[in-house]
């Protein structure tokens, strides 16, 4: 082939050695005749603050959305999510799928240097040293690549992690089996390249604007936390010919309904929709409202470990929770635009798998609350014994709004009480990541089209199983999976034992609700996992 648009599973389990050149390039496409605005900066408005931009620690959408434009992996994606070239020129796979050799363009970090192999040996490496206890060191294993897990148990060293630099311009890596969905995970920040010299030189300070060294389409030129973060095209970049926007401010604007202000005043050109609103916005602006479907499940994730109030240690009380959200009234009621309930956890836009039938699916929402009430009399829980426990979730309307309609749920229906605390998102992730709470709101976007990225959550080691949910045949089930030619049995079995532990309570499948200035054009809708690169787009004149 001569550009990779669709990796298809069939084709790696077939094992055969190939070549497959990838040179073709994926930058913004402008139709002959198009005219183009006098200015091209798109602002994007973001609900929090920017928390990181190394792209071994980054874990949140938003400032991945600013670490995708400042770096970039060996491939990225398509408007659809298909892999397409990235740093990668063109790779080889040997018989049994478990070796690849990819080749290197001549790409240039934004210092002026090039990009190296040793630069992803070294970013890689990184990501799953102890020493940097990234929150996302446990991507590396479940890429698949060779002792990246006792890596990051302690029991190897960094260099003994299946990835290294045959040349400058070749890339060996190493993974623990045949691993399907392997070359999926390269777009992800985790296995970006990092320049060396630049980290060891400035250590946690190599970020900042006055240091940082990027090899993306775009440059960091202002970090304000908590207000905005500018970046501008780098004129290094190997594409940067085809690129048009070029700058991009990400403006931080904590309340949905300001966001909507500034949006339609002109001073953003995309911002969220605010729960509730897009029916009457798609009426008014039928050319800027947008609902478009999106790989993320929204939940409430339930502390099981020792830490957690005695009565979430017990499952049936854990079941009787999930029961009695209504989750209709949450979609239908309150957010209004197009989510789905969700009663499992792999969102049903998630290519090649199909969640088993969640029993509470088929009961109507009375059955569920009687069937609530009994576990809790089952587990003791009385008038005489109540249960109380505090939910944390970070600060935004529509997650106070469902917060607050849960708690009612809760306390009308089997005489809970939730009392309800919001916080920043960077203290959120903190806490339950320290799981120093009893209930706390979740959500987690697909880093890669494939279930495994929703299902490794469940692992015990995994430092994004913020519940601390540990179940023994769970982790065999997703070892098994990462070498299994069909997953998709063993994916079925976890989903039901998560039903059955009930570690977390899924409450709806996204959608991307959100207005768009018309001029804005290349905006990937049809890419579920709603990565997106500036590069790819362009405004036109109005």
């Amino acid at each position: 082939m001569t550009m990779l648009k669709t990796l298809s599973r069939a084709a790696l389990v077939a094992g055969l050695l190939s070549t497959t050149m990838i040179t073709a390039s994926y930058a913004a496409t402008v139709p002959e005749g198009t005219k183009l605005a006098a200015e091209q900066t798109f602002r994007y408005r973001v609900l929090d603050a920017i928390n990181s931009l190394d792209p071994q620690v980054v874990e949140d959408v938003d400032s991945a959305n600013v670490v995708n434009n400042l770096f970039e992996g060996l491939f990225s994606e398509d408007a659809a999510g298909n892999p397409v070239p990235g740093v990668a020129e063109s790779f080889s796979v040997n018989a049994d799928n478990s070796v690849y050799t990819f080749k290197l363009r001549d790409a240039k970090w934004s210092n002026g240097e090039p990009v190296t192999a040793q630069d992803f040996v070294f970013g890689w490496r990184r990501a799953v040293d102890p020493a940097l206890a990234s929150p996302y060191a446990y991507f590396v294993g479940l890429a698949g690549i060779k002792n990246a897990d006792d890596i990051v148990a302690g029991k190897l060293k960094p260099e003994d992690l299946g990835v290294k630099a045959i040349d400058d311009k070749t890339l060996e890596v190493t993974l623990s089996g045949s691993v399907p969905y392997f070359v999926k995970t390269l777009a992800h920040a985790t296995l970006f390249p990092a320049p060396q010299k630049v980290v060891e030189q400035f250590g946690k300070d190599w970020t900042k604007v006055e240091n940082i060294v990027g090899n993306g389409a775009y440059k960091l030129t202002e970090n304000n936390p908590g207000e905005r973060v500018v970046i501008e095209r780098n004129p290094g970049y190997w594409d940067d010919a085809k690129t048009v926007i070029n700058r991009v401010e990400f403006l931080t604007i904590n309340d949905e309904n300001q966001g909507l202000t500034r949006y339609l005043a002109g001073e953003v050109d995309q911002t969220d929709v605010p729960a509730g609103q897009f029916p009457k916005l798609k009426g008014e602006y039928p050319e800027e409202a947008f609902s478009v479907p999106n790989l993320c499940t929204y939940y409430f994730s339930i502390n099981v470990t020792d830490s957690a109030p005695d009565a979430l240690k017990d499952a049936k009380v854990r079941e009787a929770l999930y029961l009695a959200v209504d989750r209709d009234v949450i979609v239908n009621n309150i957010l209004q635009g197009g989510q789905q309930p969700a009663y499992t956890f792999t969102p049903p836009a998630t290519a090649g798998f199909k969640a088993p039938d969640a029993p509470a699916a088929a009961m109507t929402q009375a059955e569920r609350d009687e069937k609530a009430k009994a576990l809790l009399a089952e587990a003791g829980i009385t008038a005489e014994n109540p249960l109380s426990f505090e939910y944390i979730y970070n600060t935004s309307d529509a997650h106070k709004k469902i917060a607050t309609v849960v708690a009612q749920m809760y306390k009308e229906k089997l005489g809970v009480e939730m009392t309800i605390r919001d916080m920043e998102f960077a203290t959120l992730l903190d806490t339950r990541h320290q799981k120093n709470y009893a209930v706390a709101r979740n959500a987690w976007c697909g880093d890669y089209n494939e279930a495994s990225t929703f299902l490794s959550l469940m692992d015990s080691k995994s430092s994004q199983n913020d519940s601390g949910y540990n179940n023994a045949d769970v982790d065999k089930l997703l070892a098994d999976s990462k070498v299994s030619t069909d997953p998709n049995p063993l994916y079925t079995q976890i989903e039901e034992k998560i039903l059955a532990d009930v570690p977390i309570v899924p409450i709806y499948f996204y959608t991307k609700v959100f207005m768009q200035k018309p001029a804005v054009k290349g905006w990937p809708y049809n890419n579920v996992e709603q990565i997106w690169y500036a590069k790819d787009f362009y405004k036109v004149a109005e």
